[in-house]
């Protein structure tokens, strides 16, 4: 039936038979291109769908509380000879294990011994985990909510001033805080945490800081705590009292080491308000970038970061509408 209507279009009026079939292939076309997420022209989408492409996934968050705090008070004094001071603040009975020069190959196979085999909840498991790859180690019980300053050393006959030339087999210090009541084990899905701390030595003077933190959840499954880009009022501590030439020469030689992260340098802001309208809170962290730089209403018309254009290909909200509306409550 198609095929007679064609021929006797054709036959009638050949200019309007080709213009009929023009527009019949872009309409296809742009169905075909929408229908896979292809760009599609302006002109062959209404608004609504204009908007609801835009929108990104929204992250499913879980809420959880994580019992362990560990801070450096004291980085630009911290060495291999000398030591290093550790603040750790938790919320129950906890234990505080350090491991000097422990092995690289040897932590990471840990980690995925608590995801496959048994869960690394006391010191004793990770150092099962760990055969012994490791110089020393040290213990030290912290009470609740204790924030009292823990000195930690390697001693003086092991005799270590450096871990060798870049890449290391070794990290120079890992600190593993556990729960010292099994009960407690019981009551939180965060049952150790476990913190790569770099320490400066003879060969690699790179300022000592927190290079990875680990969080392991009784279910089996850890995840890997970042930094997020926030723009605000007072600069990050960890960059507050380096030049940016000394950030940028602590960035090489971390990627030398291997080390370094992937992560964008975060522009100087001087407001908490989102980067776009300049009158909402912000309020959504963008992923993989972690910039969190959105308010609520401006997060639905963007698929790019406006920061540093990175595709985001996830999101998700650092409180709801509820915790907002307490906390504007709470300051009136």
């Amino acid at each position: 039936m198609a095929a007679v209507f064609l021929v006797t279009l054709y036959e009638y009026s050949p200019l309007f038979y080709i213009t009929v079939v023009f527009v019949c292939f872009l309409v296809t076309s742009g169905l075909v291109l929408g229908w896979f997420g292809l760009g599609v022209p302006v002109i062959l989408r209404n608004s609504e769908e204009t908007e609801s492409s835009t929108r990104v996934l929204k992250k499913r968050m879980r809420q959880v509380k994580n019992p362990f705090g560990l801070e450096i008070p004291h980085p630009a004094t911290a060495s291999v000879t000398k030591g290093i001071t550790l603040t750790p603040d938790c919320l129950e009975d906890c234990l505080l294990t350090c491991y000097w020069g422990c092995s690289v190959q040897k932590l990471h196979e840990a980690l995925q011994k608590h995801v496959y085999c048994f869960r690394i909840k006391t010191p004793q498991a990770l150092e099962d985990a760990l055969y012994s790859e490791y110089l020393c180690r040290q213990q030290y019980f912290i009470k609740k909510n204790d924030k009292e300053e823990k000195y930690c050393r390697l001693p003086e006959d092991a005799q270590v001033v450096d871990f060798g030339p870049v890449p290391r087999s070794r990290y120079p210090l890992i600190a593993l805080l556990t729960l010292a009541d099994e009960e407690d084990r019981e009551i939180y899905d965060i049952i150790s945490m476990v913190a790569v701390i770099h320490i400066p030595d003879e060969s690699y003077r790179l300022p000592c800081r927190i290079l990875y933190q680990y969080l392991l959840l009784a279910q089996g499954q850890y995840h890997d705590l970042k930094q997020l880009f926030m723009s605000a009022n007072s600069p990050a501590p960890s960059s507050s009292n380096t030049s940016p030439h000394e950030r940028s020469t602590d960035r090489s030689l971390l990627e030398k080491a291997g080390l370094a992260e992937d992560e964008p340098e975060l522009p100087e802001e001087t407001s908490k308000d989102c980067v776009v309208c300049q009158n909402g809170t912000v309020n959504w962290v963008l992923l993989p970038c972690r910039h969190a730089c959105l308010c609520d209403g401006c997060i639905r018309y963007f698929q790019q970061c406006p920061m540093c254009r990175q595709f985001v290909q996830e999101s998700f909200p650092l409180c709801s509408k509820k915790e907002q509306d307490e906390d504007e409550s709470t300051h009136i």
